[in-house]
């Protein structure tokens, strides 16, 4: 309690200490990212030897989680051991080569604990020493889990998306961060918003726009916010998409062909909603004169 009291009243200690927390998550994101994927992919070729009948490939029964085994390096399996795992401070003392061979270590991983621990500060700065700070960290993590999971492989994990949407319709039991009933309309409304436009898309099209995890998480942002903020993060996800988008096309030359995640840009405007929907929507009732 004292120890609480201590942080409450010591802003700069509170937010070092945020950040110093969210470099350690960050860390483990990284292990998160890399890993649930592959554990996925894993037990799905499980279910698919179960129901042909064949043997699982010997590989493939060995234990890989999120635990085991402990992280090497993919260049000559040197294991990595609790020195060279220090968020950032690591990365920099190797000069982000392996310890062993050399390999370069990929900057994400640094970059993805910075950023974890700078997202970290920033919710702990507006939400301050809180229930409501705690359940937004949690959120923040699991948003930047997805972002990048996502972006490399077009998943959106059930494993992170359907807990963290049932945890928002949980905290707002207590009414957290809107009320019980704005909560469960949330996130149907989420869900449906979404799934309609796929459907529409794909009627006129014949393609498919984006993925059932899109819903999901949409359902999820309805269940933590409430309904009135879900057209502020569709507006919002479009926007971020749209920017990003052009700018992969024309600085990068990327393929219009080639479909791009819709998930990182509705994590950001969830996110940005989670942080500041309030005054945005404020600023746009303003600005439009429907104030």
């Amino acid at each position: 309690m004292l120890v609480v009291d201590y942080l409450a009243a010591n802003t700069p200690v509170l937010l070092t200490f945020a950040g110093l927390l969210g470099l350690a998550v960050g860390s483990f994101l990284n292990v998160v990212i890399h890993r649930l994927p592959k554990m996925m992919e894993r037990e799905w070729r499980s279910q698919c030897a179960e129901l042909l009948d064949t043997e699982t490939p010997p590989e493939q029964q060995q234990p890989f989680n999120l635990v085991v085994p402990r992280s090497r390096c993919p260049n000559c399996d040197h294991q990595i051991t609790a020195l060279e795992n220090i968020p950032v401070l690591s990365y920099s003392v190797l000069r982000g080569r392996c310890s062993d061979c050399g390999w370069r270590i990929p900057l994400r991983y640094p970059v993805i604990e910075l950023l974890t621990g700078l997202l970290s500060v920033l919710v702990v700065w507006q939400f301050g020493l809180t229930i409501g700070a705690a359940g937004a960290l949690l959120l923040t993590w699991a948003l930047v889990a997805l972002s990048v999971i996502d972006f490399d492989t077009q998943y959106l994990p059930d494993s992170i998306t359907l807990p963290f949407l049932w945890l928002g319709l949980a905290f707002n039991v207590a009414g957290i961060y809107t009320t019980t009933q704005e909560s469960v309309i949330g996130a149907i409304a989420g869900y449906l918003v979404l799934w309609i436009v796929y459907q529409l898309f794909r009627l006129v099209t014949g393609k498919e726009g984006m993925g059932y995890g899109d819903f999901k998480l949409l359902a999820l942002f309805g269940a933590w916010l409430g309904w009135t903020a879900v057209p502020l993060v569709v507006l919002l996800s479009s926007l971020v998409g749209a920017v990003i988008g052009i700018a992969l096309i024309v600085l990068r030359g990327h393929d219009k062909n080639i479909p791009i995640p819709f998930g990182p840009y509705l994590a950001i405007a969830g996110w940005v909603a989670l942080m500041w929907g309030d005054w945005l929507l404020d600023a746009y009732l303003g600005v439009s004169g429907l104030k």
